[in-house]
């Protein structure tokens, strides 16, 4: 489940809730009791790791070799600017 941040406009108290991603809004605030308790937008707490395709493809902005000479030296498949 993610873990969602809050703010309370009247009193400032920002606390972080565990909640399902269908779950509504927390409305009122638990320090206070107000209603101007407010979702915070905040940046996703994952790294990508490991030997994945955004690891090994795309990294540098070139594409890789051609594989054979029948391709006419460029092996991308429409995903580059070049050739």
């Amino acid at each position: 489940m993610p873990i969602y941040e809050y703010r309370c406009d009247d009193c400032g108290s920002q606390k972080e809730h565990l909640q399902k991603m269908t779950d509504e809004q927390i409305a009122q605030c638990p320090s206070c009791g107000s209603t101007k308790y407010r979702k915070l937008l905040s940046a996703a707490g994952f790294q990508l790791k490991g030997s994945g395709w955004y690891a090994t493809d795309f990294k540098g902005g070139g594409c890789p070799a051609a594989s054979d000479a029948a391709s006419g030296g460029h092996s991308c498949s429409g995903a580059c600017n070049h050739g």
